[in-house]
């Protein structure tokens, strides 16, 4: 798979603002074991993608991703076939580009949506995932000169969420449900480093500093139930505040590749708070 891979791991088939794909060394050195790793912030699966735990929980708020991870699972190459057309050099010009998403906002069928979704999330503009406040996808046309199929990362997928469960349903209620044998990751949407620079409106609740506190006293009260939970986040002085209760933190620079400027994908400061 040449550039697809990077020191044998495998990548997710979603573009993700904010991917764990390049820190995902880092992330396994702080996870400990057990027998089922938790994500209440789905995202793209790096994570799930490149542990080895028995099971898997993966839940989110973004029911479009929710249902995509659900018929991958169930479908495998069928679904990856259905999806396959899509990727035409047809559309992917800005007048199919738009009448696509605008069938995606008023798509009933979940299994077509399923597949535009896929479509749109690598042709759109920076692999950004985005909805307004109505809940309609909102990310403009991208320009690529030819958006690349994930065939071989949805294989991938597909064969590893046999041991996975995915839902749709919120971080509070996936982290109350876990149990003492679990560890749980949690990849929210991050703390802004400046009002411009967040991707919070990724779902279309959005996810506030009110949630961010919350997050972290719930974590809190999980490692009291001997549950460890993992958290990933800018490192900021809110992030340092809200994490006191952690038996460790890592801090480290990582380099953005998701921004409105290309010239300008600097190294941020990141954070990885154990509550254990």
């Amino acid at each position: 798979m040449g550039k697809r891979q990077l020191n044998g791991h495998t990548r997710p088939f979603l573009k993700w603002a904010g991917n764990k794909y390049q820190i995902i060394d880092r992330i396994k050195q702080q996870l400990p074991e057990g027998k089922r790793l938790i994500e209440p912030f789905a995202g793209s699966g790096a994570v799930f993608l490149n542990t080895d735990y028995p099971r898997y929980l993966l839940t989110d708020t973004n029911n479009d991703l929710i249902n995509l991870y659900n018929f991958l699972k169930k479908e495998g190459q069928e679904f990856i076939e259905y999806c396959r057309p899509l990727y035409s050099e047809k559309n992917n010009q800005e007048e199919r580009y738009y009448a696509l998403r605008d069938e995606f906002n008023s798509c009933s069928d979940s299994r077509r949506r399923s597949a535009l979704f896929v479509y749109l999330n690598r042709h759109g503009y920076n692999g950004l995932c985005r909805y307004n406040k109505k809940g309609g996808y909102n990310v403009p046309f991208g320009r690529y000169k030819r958006p690349y199929f994930p065939e071989k990362e949805m294989v991938a997928f597909h064969l590893k969420a046999k041991r996975a469960t995915f839902k749709y349903q919120d971080f509070q209620t996936t982290i109350k449900q876990a149990r003492e044998g679990d560890v749980i990751y949690c990849d929210p949407p991050y703390v802004p480093l400046s009002p411009s620079a967040n991707f919070t409106s990724y779902s279309s609740g959005g996810f506030d500093m009110e949630l961010q506190q919350t997050l972290a006293d719930i974590a809190t009260q999980a490692a009291e139930r001997n549950i460890p939970v993992l958290i990933s986040n800018h490192k900021t002085k809110f992030t340092e505040e809200a994490y006191q209760a952690a038996s460790d933190i890592k801090r480290f620079h990582v380099r953005r590749y998701i921004s409105c400027n290309g010239n300008k994908r600097g190294k941020a400061g990141e954070l990885l708070a154990l509550f254990d």
